[in-house]
């Protein structure tokens, strides 16, 4: 399966118009837990791209890495992986 990349450009963009709304809830002064519900939700948005982007990256690249038999492209998958995981765990 390839990667569907309209479908995080889709959710980005929605994301983006989510934090141009708090923005413009902040210049109104509205409700901080308001704001704050807001932000949350972007946050889990961006999650979701987040995790789509990591599966796509999964499903192909290191997909791809196994199955061409290189044991030099299997460590610098694996390796970054490790590497990514170690910047979550911070």
């Amino acid at each position: 399966m390839k990667p569907r990349p309209d479908d995080c450009l889709t959710r980005l963009s929605r994301i983006e118009g989510q934090v141009r709304g708090v923005s413009k809830m902040i210049e109104e002064d509205r409700y901080c837990i308001d704001i704050l519900t807001q932000i949350r939700a972007i946050r889990a948005a961006l999650g979701k791209v987040e995790t789509e982007i990591l599966k796509n990256h999964a499903d192909h690249c290191i997909a791809d890495a196994v199955s061409s038999g290189s044991e030099d492209e299997q460590k610098k998958k694996f390796n970054e992986l490790i590497e990514l995981f170690g910047r979550y765990a911070s």
